[in-house]
């Protein structure tokens, strides 16, 4: 498991700042543009955000609201015709450093068992539109999971599973890939190693969600999508909450990286979603810096 080394592995956490920024280009004037995004985070556990700041242009008014998951969520309509649209959003959080606990890493499922806790993680141990346990799936989730007890460990030993057998290959899968595919397939982006990694967690009764965000790469990390916008699986382990494992990188998601949305899959927390009325190509620029305040 990697770790954050020298000061970045302090009491005080980390101070970290993100500039995205989406700009689409069209070849031709379009209309009636509707768009929805998840880019500010809220506050989480080991997470607070300093500041965030959305800005659009065409400037316009942004609706600002929490979604079924509790995610900020802004949502904007441009009915003019424009031949470009830029989306940009400024954020700054403080993350402290994970502090799991002994009694966490080793309970066991029977603690979802709780009312309190089985209300909560409901929706995250159900099939979703993106994730479903396929046989193959879950034949492959039992196998890995019989050699461990926990929660945390069955998590764990997920994660490097994905990590060990799957080839990271941008191109090789589409944001409309299926869980089963990329499963069969071996290979594709963090998108489809966190998907992979929901189905097997659920397949074996783990509540698992989809976290998306941002990953900071210091000076002496080689951590695979950093950057750019990233995502992760995050698992309910009990009196802890939520905790990320990235099979990417087969680590923790510890104070590196940035949440700014949670739900059952991509789907609930997709950065930039909308829909316009035009004809012509339309071409998608995305630029992403995540810095060390």
């Amino acid at each position: 498991m990697s770790g954050l080394s020298g000061s970045e592995s302090s009491v005080a956490g980390v101070r970290l700042a993100v500039l995205h920024r989406t700009t689409f280009h069209y070849g031709l004037p379009v209309t009636q543009s509707v768009n929805t995004l998840h880019l500010e985070p809220r506050t989480f556990p080991y997470q607070k955000t300093i500041s965030a700041l959305i800005r659009v242009l065409p400037a316009t008014r942004l609706r600002r609201f929490t979604d079924l998951f509790q995610n900020v969520t802004h949502h904007f309509e441009l009915p003019d015709a424009h031949s470009r649209l830029e989306i940009e959003s400024r954020i700054r959080v403080h993350n402290l450093p994970l502090d799991i606990s002994d009694e966490s890493r080793t309970a066991t499922r029977d603690a979802y068992r709780d009312p309190s806790i089985r209300e909560r993680i409901w929706p995250y141990v159900q099939e979703s539109r993106r994730v479903s346990r396929t046989p193959e799936i879950w034949r492959q989730s039992v196998d890995i999971a019989s050699g461990h007890d926990s929660v945390y460990g069955r998590a764990c030993a997920f994660m490097k599973w994905i990590h060990d057998e799957f080839r990271y290959e941008p191109g090789a899968t589409g944001v409309g890939t299926q869980v089963e595919e990329s499963f069969q397939m071996r290979c594709g982006v963090c998108q489809d190693f966190t998907h992979v990694m929901l189905a097997m967690c659920r397949a074996v009764g783990l509540a698992a969600r989809y976290a998306s965000g941002y990953l900071y790469n210091g000076p002496r990390d080689t951590l695979v999508g950093a950057q750019a916008s990233h995502a992760w699986c995050e698992v309910y382990l009990p009196a802890a909450g939520w905790i990320g494992f990235d099979p990417t990188n087969n680590t923790l998601a510890d104070e590196r990286y940035v949440k700014v949305a949670v739900g059952r899959d991509y789907d609930d927390v997709t950065p930039v979603v909308g829909s316009y009325h035009g004809h012509g190509h339309c071409r998608m620029e995305v630029h992403v810096e995540v810095e060390k305040i």
